[in-house]
């Protein structure tokens, strides 16, 4: 059995991709209401800051920000995946296993976490995690993309509405080095 080694710093930042288990489904953004009232209401629960995201119809990518003295980040994982998941219409495909425990068939069980490091570190993950939509296929312009934080950094003037185009995104790979700062809040 594999063991997963995770970066617990109190009040700490990170970053995370959580995928669907069935990769061609387009759940997520079919049913984004119920995922941003996931979100909500285990955020009431469970306080933590959104710094960036981005919701894709099989994944997503964000930046939380957990309170002082607290890191438990897999707690929050599980009861937004499973909120979630209370909300979609059952159709997937369960493993015996998955039947034994009792879990649905649509999310991975694990997720990626990544300890942000330093304010280079956020402003790669911040960057990569907006051009994920056009790295993807899914838009020509990150802006055009309406599940994502995007937005909100565009109207504090962090990034032009214009910035990275499909045809523009090489060199977004969280090693580029960036100019433009973004700062936690």
């Amino acid at each position: 059995m594999p063991h997963y080694v995770r970066a617990y710093v109190p009040g700490g930042s990170y970053f995370f991709t959580v995928a669907l288990l069935d990769r061609r489904r387009g759940l997520l953004t079919e049913n984004i209401a119920a995922l941003r009232e996931a979100f909500r209401v285990i955020r009431r629960q469970r306080p933590f800051r959104i710094e960036a995201i981005v919701v894709l119809p099989d994944h997503l990518h964000c930046i939380w920000t957990l309170p002082q003295g607290n890191t438990d980040f897999s707690t929050r994982w599980r009861l937004i995946k499973g909120r979630f998941s209370r909300t979609v219409v059952p159709m997937e495909w369960r493993s015996q296993r998955r039947v034994h425990k009792k879990e649905r068939g649509i999310w991975q069980r694990r997720f990626w976490e990544h300890l942000i490091r330093d304010e280079k570190d956020l402003a790669a993950h911040v960057d990569y995690i907006h051009c994920n939509p056009a790295r993807h296929g899914w838009v020509r312009q990150v802006i055009d993309w309406p599940h994502s934080s995007f937005h909100r950094y565009a109207r504090l003037g962090v990034y032009p509405p214009d910035w990275a185009m499909a045809g523009d995104l090489r060199g977004f790979d969280l090693e580029g080095n960036r100019e433009r700062r973004v700062t936690l809040r």
